[in-house]
């Protein structure tokens, strides 16, 4: 079959298109035809060696897909041929990525696609909605009612965040660039501030004077000393982004208010976790709530120019979708 592939970890140029044998399922695997993949930051870390985990050469790169089921092991219930599936957590733990013709999924890490969603649409979301499915709710403990700050809203991540907290019935304040800013409030955020502003801790508490409940920061900069600044009482910090963050932490302020912090990697979470991201990722792409906000279709050919185009930071709120059949 064909498929986007690397042969030792390293930069993208690394990353070749041609034969790579097909994939073998096992009992419990599904074995799916691939539609559509995408491409994720997380996908050059895993490439590059920036995050560390068991990798089988050749190694098909990218973790996302949208694809229809050829066949399903005899442990594999739930699942018929012809079924339209999807799956956020491949190429990673020692499972082959998805960026192929053709990819074996274990049953627990596939979920059905809801009817009538288009397969590039869809997967376009499902690894930045449970990203952000995980540290709302997870990991941030969002209740109904409580006030959720997202810095980096009009990117992938912060837009699913926006989404998926408004919701569930919480406020949200946003932080984007001023060009950006019509974009949160279609999503739902009641107050949008611009990131560039040098008084923004002072702007966030005027909005918000109770305080922030829920503070995510998704491009990785992870300002703890605002963060804890704007923070409620019993607050809590969700970090998901900047691998080579070293912020300083205000601990004496953060203790006074009961506060917390806590990070994740959307790699380390559980079969059980991704299910349940999974029932609310499928009831708002269904509902047609959860949607990307711009979709580029590529070929898979084109995997490596695209991991050179998301490291050199190209990729503003915009997703870049592989298309298999088109290469």
């Amino acid at each position: 079959m064909r498929a986007a592939f690397i042969e030792e970890l390293g930069p993208a140029e690394n990353i070749r298109y041609g034969e790579m044998a097909p994939p073998t399922p096992g009992p419990t695997d599904v074995l799916v035809e691939v539609e559509a993949v995408s491409v994720n930051p997380v996908d050059t870390f895993v490439r590059s060696g920036l995050f560390r985990t068991p990798v089988e050469f050749p190694f098909a790169v990218s973790r996302d897909l949208v694809g229809t089921v050829v066949s399903a092991g005899p442990g594999a219930a739930g699942f018929a041929v012809g079924d339209r599936v999807w799956c956020n957590s491949l190429g990673h733990g020692g499972r082959q990525g998805a960026a192929a013709e053709q990819a074996v999924v274990p049953v627990d890490r596939l979920y059905h696609l809801p009817p009538g969603v288009d397969a590039a649409e869809a997967v376009a979301v499902v690894h930045p909605a449970g990203t952000a499915y995980l540290a709302l709710f997870t990991h941030g403990r969002v209740r109904p009612g409580e006030t959720v700050l997202v810095a980096g809203a009009a990117g992938n991540v912060g837009s699913a965040l926006v989404t998926m907290a408004v919701e569930a019935g919480a406020r949200v304040i946003a932080t984007a660039g001023a060009r950006d800013a019509e974009h949160c409030r279609s999503l739902g955020a009641s107050d949008v501030l611009d990131y560039k502003d040098p008084a923004q801790a002072a702007r966030i508490l005027d909005a918000a004077p109770q305080g922030i409940d829920v503070h995510i920061d998704t491009s990785g900069t992870n300002d703890l000393s605002t963060a804890v600044e704007v923070l409620a009482p019993r607050g809590r910090i969700v970090l998901l982004a900047g691998a080579r963050s070293r912020p300083v932490l205000p601990a004496g302020p953060l203790y006074m208010k009961d506060g917390a912090v806590v990070g994740f990697v959307i790699s380390h979470a559980t079969t059980a976790e991704l299910a349940e991201a999974a029932v609310a990722i499928n009831r708002l792409m269904a509902n047609g709530r959860l949607r990307a906000r711009s979709v580029e279709r590529v070929p898979l050919s084109d995997a490596a120019r695209t991991h050179r185009r998301i490291e050199a930071g190209e990729l503003h709120g915009s997703r870049v979708v592989l298309l298999p059949k088109e290469s």
